[in-house]
């Protein structure tokens, strides 16, 4: 779907504030309440809206220590790429996982409450995950920049 000058608009208010009301949305682009909900529910539908949700501050709820961590398979046959990409799913502390070309096969990005929370997850949890050769981590000193936004 070809998106014109109002629909990209509407996504950028979209992804700056999901929660204002169609008519806050129809004064913002000078369109009718009914005119804003049409292409709202045309964005959901072919899927170019995905979902909405809630941003969490990180440091409130003690996942503030943010650590990439880049993983090396043993072998990078598909059926280990497979099981690797099962078993991350389930890892909670993990919120975004890249499966990469380079060095490492994968770059996870984990945020857990400490360095004593994320040496018991690689511990108990990511090295547990049997087809991983090695891992690196680094740790984020200061977050510059972190948007969800997708710039369209």
């Amino acid at each position: 779907m070809e998106l014109d000058k109002i629909d990209r608009q509407l996504v950028k208010l979209l992804q700056e504030d999901c929660k204002k009301t169609t008519k806050q949305y129809a004064d913002s682009l000078d369109l009718s309440k009914t005119a804003v909900y049409e292409r709202i529910r045309r964005l959901e539908r072919t899927g170019i809206v995905t979902n909405y949700v809630a941003l969490i501050d990180k440091e409130k709820v003690h996942r503030d220590f943010t650590v990439l961590c880049h993983i090396r398979l043993v072998q990078h046959t598909k059926e280990n790429v497979l099981r690797f990409e099962r078993e991350v799913l389930k890892l909670d502390e993990v919120s975004e996982c890249f499966h990469v070309s380079g060095d490492y096969d994968y770059i996870l990005k984990v945020n857990v409450r400490d360095m004593k929370e994320y040496r018991e997850f690689m511990v108990t949890k990511l090295t547990a995950i049997s087809n991983i050769g090695s891992t690196q981590s680094s740790f984020a000193i200061r977050e510059v920049k972190n948007s969800p936004s997708v710039h369209i």
